[in-house]
């Protein structure tokens, strides 16, 4: 008996949420199907790149990305670089010199570098803080405030400082939010509930679920993934519709097989390579559980996943 497919697509869709503006706007979700399932019905926006920059510059001890980022002698060159990327859709800085417990750079100084850089790109722009959540909470209102009129992406609104973050972004200066919970599908939803009940549309809030680098846990994200759509489509679940971003970088390469040198395990082969393969392999893995968006770092990984990307859609 020859096999019919049976298409499985559902009344329910994923929200659609904008980022950025004119031209280089990128809008995520839109689609009712599984993720990926374009043989089922055509996606309405496919998964889309961001380029991760830190404001402490790109990471110069790759070759490969102090390559790319030759001549870009400040953060905001290297943000304007980064649009250029091959793949790229949109550039994530992370405030990492805001952290209290590191260089802890000032709300004054990180503010104006975020006015610096969004100046500086041609494409939107996605804000990580600094995992401290006290400082991102202030943090955040500021940057909100010198960012208005640049629709940017502010993660990540977190249960403790839900309020500050999501009342300045987008009530007051019309900015998107990141709704961040720690690899829970109750907790993702709990957050979202919180932040829809102070007045905030779905068309404001985008979901961080969590990630680990693949190999490393990353199963319970793929599976918490997983559940989010399936409840979003399949129970018509308003408050799991949101769109899904997933930061790789940061865990791809901070692993061992991204980390020990050549010398050490020669048999793992140059390091370089085992890096920007921990990321493509991540990333990869994010997009088929439900992803709409990941943010990379290596210009071979970016071109990697979005063929990949390009060729399933």
């Amino acid at each position: 008996m020859p096999f019919k497919p049976v298409p499985q697509k559902f009344t329910a869709a994923i929200k659609e949420v904008v980022i950025g503006t004119g031209d280089t706007a990128v809008t995520l979700g839109g689609e009712n199907v599984f993720p990926l399932y374009s043989f089922d019905a055509p996606f309405k926006n496919p998964p889309r790149i961001g380029v991760e920059i830190s404001d402490r510059g790109p990471d110069r001890n790759i070759p490969g990305i102090a390559a790319f980022y030759a001549g870009a002698e400040t953060v905001a060159d290297a943000a304007k670089r980064a649009c250029q990327m091959p793949g790229a859709h949109f550039v994530s800085l992370v405030l990492e010199s805001a952290d209290p417990n590191g260089k802890n750079a000032s709300i004054e100084d990180c503010t104006a570098l975020c006015r610096e850089v969004a100046g500086s790109l041609s494409l939107p722009l996605v804000i990580q803080g600094c995992k401290n959540i006290e400082k991102d909470g202030k943090l955040f209102e500021k940057i909100a405030e010198a960012l208005q009129g640049k629709n940017a992406l502010l993660m990540s609104a977190r249960e403790e400082n839900y309020k500050a973050v999501a009342v300045a972004a987008v009530m007051a200066y019309s900015q998107k939010i990141g709704a961040e919970s720690s690899v829970d599908i109750n907790l993702a939803k709990q957050l979202n509930v919180l932040i829809s009940q102070l007045g905030v549309g779905n068309e404001s809030l985008i979901m961080n679920l969590g990630s680990a680098a693949a190999g490393y846990g990353f199963e319970y994200v793929a599976s918490t993934m997983e559940r989010v759509k399936s409840a979003a489509l399949a129970q018509n679940d308003g408050m799991l519709q949101m769109p899904i971003i997933t930061p790789v970088s940061a865990e791809a390469w901070s692993v061992k097989e991204a980390l020990v040198p050549e010398e050490d395990i020669p048999e793992w082969g140059p390091l370089e390579e085992r890096g920007i393969a921990m990321e493509i392999s991540t990333a990869a893995a994010a997009l088929a559980a439900g992803a709409n968006a990941v943010i990379m770092r290596h210009p071979a990984a970016v071109a990697a996943i979005s063929k990949l990307i390009s060729d399933l859609m």
